[in-house]
C-alpha cells in the first residue's frame, strides 16, 4: 500500500516533482507514493479525493503552504496540522454564529488520525487550524475569527482531506509551511519562495524514507 501525497497546486510541490524526475500532471504515480493535485478550495479538494481515494493507499499527506495567526513563528515554519476546521459551516443569528453541531446538521472539525512514527513528524510543533473559503483579510473578521476559535493556521483544503480520510477510515496528516501572516493583504510581507523551499526539503526527506 502507499501513500497518497495531496496538494492543491503544483507550484506546492515543484521541489519534489523536480527531485523524483516526475512528470508534471494533476494525478502521478509512483513506486512507493500518487501525487494528486487536487485545485484550490475544499470543493475541488473533496471531489479529486472522491475520484482518486481508494483502499490501495494506507496514508493520506497533504502538503501546503497556509497563513498564521501566531506571530511568534517565523515565517517558513513547518507545522504539523493535527485538528482542522470548517471555519464557515453553520448559520449566522445576528452577531452570533451557530455551528453545524449546534443546528443538528453534522460536524465541523475532523482530526489527523494515523501511526507515523517518523522522527521529523514528530518533531514539528503541532496546531489548530481552520479552513476557509475566503481568506482572511480584514481586522474585524480577524478579530472574530480568533475570538471564535482560537485557529494558529488557516487553509483552503485542510479539513476537506481530514473529513475524506474520516469517511474512508483512511490515516491522515497534514504538514503546512507558514507563508505570510493572517493579516490585511500585504503581499511585499509574504515568504512564499521560503515556505516552499522549506517544505519541499521536508517532504522530499519524508517520502524517501517513509
Amino acid at each position: 500500500m502507499k501513500i497518497l501525497v495531496v496538494a492543491a497546486t503544483r507550484a506546492e510541490l515543484t521541489g519534489i516533482y523536480t527531485y523524483f524526475g516526475l512528470p508534471e500532471e494533476d494525478f502521478v504515480q509512483t513506486e512507493r507514493f500518487d501525487i494528486l493535485i487536487t485545485g484550490v478550495g475544499m470543493t475541488a479538494t473533496a471531489f479529486a479525493l472522491g475520484r482518486y481515494l481508494s483502499d490501495n493507499y494506507r496514508l493520506v499527506v497533504n502538503f501546503g503552504i497556509a497563513g498564521c495567526y501566531d506571530y511568534s513563528v517565523p515565517l517558513g515554519t513547518l507545522l504539523q496540522i493535527t485538528n482542522d476546521q470548517f471555519s464557515e459551516l453553520g448559520a449566522e443569528d445576528k452577531d452570533e454564529f451557530i455551528p453545524i453541531e449546534t443546528l443538528g446538521f453534522g460536524k465541523s472539525t475532523y482530526r489527523a488520525i494515523n501511526s507515523v512514527a517518523d522522527e521529523s513528524l514528530q518533531a514539528l510543533r503541532k496546531v489548530d487550524g481552520i479552513t476557509v473559503n475566503k481568506v482572511h483579510g480584514n481586522k474585524q473578521s480577524i478579530r472574530s475569527i480568533v475570538a471564535r476559535l482560537h485557529p494558529v493556521t488557516e487553509s483552503m483544503e485542510g479539513a476537506a482531506v481530514f473529513y475524506a480520510c474520516a469517511h474512508t477510515g483512511t490515516d491522515c496528516l497534514q504538514v503546512r509551511s507558514i507563508s505570510n501572516y493572517v493579516e490585511e493583504r500585504n503581499r511585499d510581507s509574504w515568504k512564499i519562495g521560503l515556505a516552499l523551499k522549506n517544505l519541499n526539503d521536508w517532504a522530499i526527506e519524508f517520502l524517501t524514507n517513509s
